[in-house]
């Protein structure tokens, strides 16, 4: 979705306990449960940035992974690239889209190539990507080997800050669309977003409670009908009495592009998709290339980005929001729906993204109980802490725009663009060549820059939001 991003459990297959047996324990303590049974749902697929891919023993063909690859990148964040335009400009945003999308591409493809050199070097059969992060380090550079274990613990710290960010994403998600709805339906209601944000606190309680993927499969299934239903329903409506481009701005301002890149870069979540998927391909071989699997499903991504942005914020204009959809004609019933199915879906996808932070930080937590009955029930009060903790931030800055801007720059940016080529550089120093050097530096100091500006802009952004949250804002009409 979003969020959305941009893994999950380890995603280890067959790692050798002589190159880190602590991390070949704790795959083991993953396939168990309480009891020491292997759980039902744990083998049956795999997760990365909280999307199932499906049964981890069968070998997927090339549209097989193509599929999966669009589905891990298409999201929330599509329905929020017309808010990012808002910030851009018409044009402006549109050319830089492309540019930042082809970043991100190269970043997955320096991901793979790690992946294929650590594996090699180590003898092992699979790598997620905080392991690719902690074996670049443990292997490179003597100097910095002693930085192996702090950097698998930061990615980890922002993958679950990520994750955590697409759930916040997605309360007030579900929360402004149903609010919509259901001041249509039910004229006079008085209940705000945080009246509605209380009543899914129950239901995302309880999808939050299925720790089996196997479980959960079908949902995400529901979730990606239900999402590629709403998304064609959204085209009819965007495509429909086009004004002229003459009427919106070129470009917007410098002080505003920062929120831009970070919305675009959230958008860009799937890097934690590539690893589990080439390892499922019965021609890994072809993931990689110029024509190969990964640069078809981008591109296929990013043209899907161009064209809700460019026709969203073409349709609305400055009085597009967070979420596209929220600008679809209150009155009219097929757009009610789209609301509908687009809130469903994300609902049905929020224990996906809760299961990434869950799996990361859990383990860290069920040694202190000391029976199986303990630890199943630390488990769930520990997702139901998780849950309650996104409806508190949520909740604390009820702007979808302004928090995927947020998540984008500070977690996103830096899993997307700011790690791959640090990784790159441990994994293969000293014999790279200048020029890869060069264009390292150059991705790693773009990183830096969305990052620091975006995290700064979307700060002032949610300050300014609260400076004038006291008046009064334009009336909702049905």
């Amino acid at each position: 979705m979003p969020g959305s991003t941009q893994e999950s459990r380890p995603l280890l297959t067959g790692v050798d306990p002589n190159t880190d047996p602590e991390l070949a324990r704790h795959q083991a303590h993953q396939g168990l449960d309480d009891d020491g049974d292997e759980e039902a749902g744990d083998s049956s697929g795999l997760t990365a940035s909280g999307h199932h891919i499906d049964d981890a023993h069968q070998q997927t063909t090339n549209c097989d992974t193509l599929i999966h690859l669009i589905k891990g990148n298409i999201g929330t964040g599509i329905l929020a690239m017309p808010d990012g335009l808002k910030h851009s400009g018409l044009y402006t945003g549109t050319i830089i889209l492309p540019f930042i999308a082809t970043i991100c591409i190269h970043c997955m493809h320096i991901l793979v190539k790690c992946a294929h050199e650590l594996k090699e070097r180590l003898g092992v059969s699979g790598l997620d990507y905080a392991e690719v992060g902690y074996h670049a380090f443990s292997t490179g550079p003597t100097p910095l080997r002693r930085f192996a274990s702090v950097t698998r613990a930061v990615l980890n710290a922002f993958l679950t800050i990520t994750q955590l960010g697409f759930c916040c994403v997605y309360v007030v998600f579900i929360a402004a669309n149903v609010k919509q709805v259901i001041d249509c339906k039910i004229p006079g209601s008085e209940i705000d977003i945080h009246g509605y944000m209380a009543i899914l606190i129950i239901p995302l309680l309880a999808i939050s409670m299925i720790r089996s993927l196997k479980v959960l499969a079908p949902f995400s299934l529901i979730s990606n009908v239900f999402l590629g239903l709403g998304l064609a329903i959204t085209f009819h409506y965007l495509l429909t009495d086009i004004p002229s481009s003459y009427d919106r701005p070129e470009f917007k301002s410098w002080d505003q592009l920062p929120l831009f890149l970070g919305t675009s870069i959230y958008a860009f979540e799937g890097i934690g998709v590539v690893l589990p998927l080439e390892r499922k391909m019965t021609h890994p071989e072809d993931l990689r290339g110029c024509n190969g699997v990964l640069n078809t499903g981008m591109i296929l991504v990013t043209c899907g980005y161009i064209a809700v942005g460019f026709f969203g914020y073409l349709k609305f204009g400055d009085a597009v929001q967070g979420s596209i959809t929220l600008n679809l004609p209150p009155s009219d019933n097929l757009a009610q729906l789209v609301k509908v199915l687009m809130a469903v879906a994300i609902y049905l996808t929020y224990s996906l993204m809760l299961y990434v932070p869950a799996e990361i930080m859990w383990p860290h937590l069920s040694p202190r109980f000391h029976s199986g009955r303990a630890r199943r029930i630390g488990e769930y009060a520990f997702r139901a802490f998780l849950v309650l903790f996104t409806f508190i931030l949520a909740a604390a800055i009820p702007n979808i725009g302004l928090f995927i801007s947020l998540v984008g720059a500070m977690s996103s940016s830096t899993l997307a663009i700011i790690f791959p080529p640090i990784i790159e550089l441990v994994t293969f120093w000293p014999k790279m060549s200048k020029v890869s050097v060069f264009k390292c530096i150059i991705i790693f100091t773009f990183g830096i820059v969305c990052f620091v500006t975006g995290t700064y802009a979307s700060i002032m952004a949610i300050v300014d939001y609260f400076q004038h949250s006291d008046e009064p804002q334009p009336k909702f009409v049905c």
